[in-house]
């Protein structure tokens, strides 16, 4: 059987905090090795037992700011006084080695992506909960934030639902499994896609040769 391969996919994740993101994120991690996280880079220091590359790359702000500049960097925020972006360099590899990569951002960040060079490999998907009091359910059930956190989760969930038009795909996460099937639905036919198919132009003049042999 002919191999025909293709360029890998940037896989954007968003969704407002408690719908469902990083469960799905590293589900899908789990379950697909050729799924990779992207690894951001940051100016803020290391932390005990994080090495670079692998939590984060390390830059000063000045080595941060020089990358953005000159457009190494697919997008970039401040958080708290630290930049953090991702590198365009491993990314680009990635993809045109097949490979796919995973962002769980914001609709921000996404939204750099989605303008970035690398365009044409963006699969973007927005989790929705499936009502607004489940978000809350879901936020206080989880136990890991106090009651201010989760005043302050609720209020930036309606800013962000509203960017759910800006996706291409928008999945309802009313069951994990169900979600979670559709997404490695959603991912599986963006792979298939033509344009996404490096080597088909060959494999088809090839079949075309063999007919005119046939003659």
């Amino acid at each position: 059987m002919s191999n025909v391969n293709r360029r890998g996919l940037l896989i954007i994740l968003s969704s407002p905090s408690g719908a469902g993101k990083s469960t799905l994120s590293r589900r899908l991690l789990e379950f697909d090795s050729n799924v990779r996280f992207s690894v951001s880079a940051t100016t803020r220091p290391p932390r005990p037992g994080e090495q670079e590359g692998r939590e984060y790359f390390f830059r000063s702000r000045h080595e941060f700011e020089t990358m953005v500049r000159d457009g190494e960097m697919l997008e970039h925020a401040e958080v708290f006084g630290n930049l953090y972006g991702t590198p365009r360099a491993p990314i680009e590899a990635a993809i045109n080695a097949g490979q796919d990569v995973l962002f769980d951002v914001d609709w921000q960040g996404g939204q750099q992506i989605r303008n970035s060079p690398l365009r044409d490999s963006v699969v973007s998907i927005f989790i929705l909960p499936p009502s607004i009091a489940e978000l809350e359910n879901r936020l206080r059930t989880r136990g890991q934030d106090s009651e201010e956190v989760v005043r302050n989760r609720m209020a930036k969930s309606r800013d962000e639902i509203s960017h759910w038009a800006e996706y291409d795909y928008v999945l309802i996460n009313e069951s994990l499994p169900n979600c979670e099937k559709e997404l490695l639905a959603i991912i599986q036919a963006e792979r298939l896609r033509r344009d996404r198919r490096t080597g088909l132009m060959e494999l088809v003049n090839e079949m075309n040769r063999e007919f005119e042999e046939r003659n």
